[in-house]
């Protein structure tokens, strides 16, 4: 009928677009026509429309509507309607609408069709949150494609479930860039950026074009393994390959330069990039806050609000991370009230423990503690470690057992509160209290999480954790460590700081235990790997003990070099025998 053809075109040319008005204008001309109730093709074509609107949730009453005219669904209809329904998860009724959807496509025989199963799986993969009906669906369909996998590869990565995730990439029978892209950024979710970067490698090798995708989700695992090289090399990639740079692209690289430790460098992109948007500024606001540049931070934050741009809870997350790292109290609290009262910014967990931070660093623990009792949510582990850190530095013993009480309720298998406190008594000379507090520790069966340290070398990623000595070269390392150990000794003084060892050994096993701290084995890699003048740059999962960052400090004087250390919280750039972060403890 040429009508209802003319109307399917009219209504080809609204979908994708975020305004749903002229769809609705044509759905109530239709309706008001007598026309959708005698056409199964103008629901299909209203409920494509609506799928991919800025409603998708007012393609649901169509297929009430098309099952009371007693028309019939098609292999056209369930794939745009089961999106809508993804889209709508808030909306009432919307999984027992999936469930219904399901059993109408089987009872219709739809669920054989290829683009039905798909919805179908995605659907439960997603809307539903049942991976294993999801699974089952995979394996007893008829046909399967690239797609399929594609849902669930990404569904199981969310759901935390990667080794499963990577079970069915191997499986697929064949791959495509959105194949690729799941799992790679699958693994950076994981925390995992070894294995992205050696899933990108194997796309590599079979020759297949990353898409912007992929390359975010390359750079984002750069970023976290301090793989700079790499990330460089990314960075050439779109400049040789004429890739547009786009707002995602652009603060991928400020992100990865930043963590990497070349922050002028992020900002040279950043400056560079021609769209910015809020998730942009905060990158690089928290960027150089990270780099303990507290004061230039604040002015980009300032430059954000007066380029138009409104600050959300996170920009100002970034911001506070400035106060905290400048020691700017005032300013801090400055920025919390303006949060509330200038941007209407409910005040999230996140903010009080950049506040609480900020407070405990500065010795303001009484106003700290006030803080956390008056918050209008339950403190976390986050908190209580942030009032807890600033117990440790300002030697504050009750305040600390005050803290571990609350803290250990929260995270009693982890070993966090613990060590803090056995720090704290043993830096007080309360040694009888470190002994028990490790007691307890035995006796609870937690362990302390080790130590770990990645160090980039020609581009290839070197990992290290503590006490681990199978690494192909390390009697190598081992022998430089005690070199090393020698030098700095005989040349400054250097003693064991023998608190940072929380385990009841004799004295000399104390000082064997300190050398095989990740962070020095990594550094004894990188001396005997690298060239006299290049930088060394460590990723470590905690935070730099003591007596670490001392022995840096001495190592960077007595072999002149430049030594960048990333841990839990801050960069450490250690030179001349000094460091930027103001040797917080």
């Amino acid at each position: 009928m040429v009508v209802v053809r003319r109307y399917v075109e009219l209504l080809s040319r609204c979908r994708g677009g975020a305004d749903a008005r002229p769809i609705a204008r044509i759905q109530a001309a239709l309706v008001t026509s007598g026309l959708l109730r005698r056409s199964t093709e103008l629901h299909d074509a209203l409920i494509r429309a609506h799928a991919s609107s800025g409603r998708p949730q007012a393609a649901l009453p169509l297929y009430a509507h098309l099952i009371r005219a007693g028309l019939f669904p098609t292999p056209h209809t369930l794939p745009s309607l089961l999106k809508s329904l993804a889209l709508s998860p808030a909306v009432p009724g919307a999984r027992r609408l999936a469930l219904a959807v399901h059993a109408h496509a089987v009872r219709l025989g739809l669920a054989g069709f290829l683009l039905v199963n798909n919805a179908l799986i995605r659907v439960h993969a997603g809307l539903l949150g049942r991976l294993a009906d999801a699974h089952l669906l995979l394996r007893t369909s008829a046909a399967v494609d690239a797609s399929t996998f594609n849902t669930l590869i990404t569904a199981h990565a969310r759901a935390g479930r990667v080794a499963d995730a990577r079970s069915l990439f191997d499986e697929m029978p064949e791959r495509n860039a959105v194949s690729w892209s799941a799992m790679v950024n699958g693994y950076v979710q994981a925390g995992d950026g070894r294995e992205a970067l050696g899933v990108f490698s194997q796309m590599q090798a079979q020759g297949v074009r990353p898409d912007d995708t992929v390359l975010v989700g390359v750079l984002a695992a750069c970023a976290q393994l301090g793989a700079l090289e790499q990330g460089k090399w990314v960075h050439g990639y779109l400049k040789a390959n004429n890739i547009r740079m786009t707002v995602f692209l652009g603060t991928a690289l400020v992100d990865m330069y930043a963590k990497c430790g070349e922050v002028q460098l992020g900002m040279e992109v950043f400056e560079g990039m021609k769209d910015k948007n809020v998730l942009a500024w905060t990158t690089m606001i928290k960027g150089l806050a990270m780099h303990g540049r507290g004061s230039d931070s604040l002015t980009l934050f300032s430059q954000m609000e007066s380029s138009g741009v409104k600050p959300d809870d996170i920009a100002f997350i970034g911001a506070l991370c400035a106060c905290t790292h400048t020691g700017l109290v005032d300013k801090g609290r400055e920025l919390f009230n303006s949060m509330v009262n200038n941007y209407g910014i409910k005040p999230k967990i996140e903010h009080y423990g950049c506040m609480v931070d900020l407070l405990a660093r500065n010795g303001l623990l009484s106003e700290a503690r006030d803080m956390v009792e008056k918050m209008p949510m339950k403190p976390d582990a986050l908190i209580w470690g942030a009032l807890m850190a600033g117990c440790r530095f300002h030697k504050n013993v009750e305040l600390a057992e005050y803290v571990i009480k609350h803290w250990i309720e929260l995270e009693p298998d982890k070993s966090g509160a613990y060590v803090l406190l056995g720090n704290i008594y043993s830096a007080s000379g309360r040694h009888a209290s470190a002994r028990e507090i490790r007691n307890l520790m035995r006796e609870k069966g937690v362990e302390k999480t080790p130590g770990c340290s990645n160090v980039e070398i020609k581009g290839v990623i070197h990992q290290f954790i503590v006490g681990d000595l199978s690494h192909p070269r390390i009697k190598d390392i081992l022998t430089k460590w005690y070199e090393v150990d020698s030098r700095i000794r005989l040349e400054e003084g250097y003693v064991p700081d023998k608190k940072e060892v929380l385990l009841d050994i004799e004295e000399e096993e104390m000082e064997s235990a300190l050398s095989r701290h990740s962070e020095k084995l990594a550094i004894a890699f990188a001396l005997i790997s690298t060239e006299d003048y290049m930088p060394i740059r460590i990723v470590k999962n905690l935070r730099v003990c003591q007596d670490c960052h001392h022995v840096t400090k001495l190592i960077s004087k007595v072999y002149g070099r430049e030594i960048i250390v990333r841990d839990r919280t801050r960069f450490h750039l250690f030179k001349d025998g000094t460091c930027s972060c103001k040797d917080y403890w």
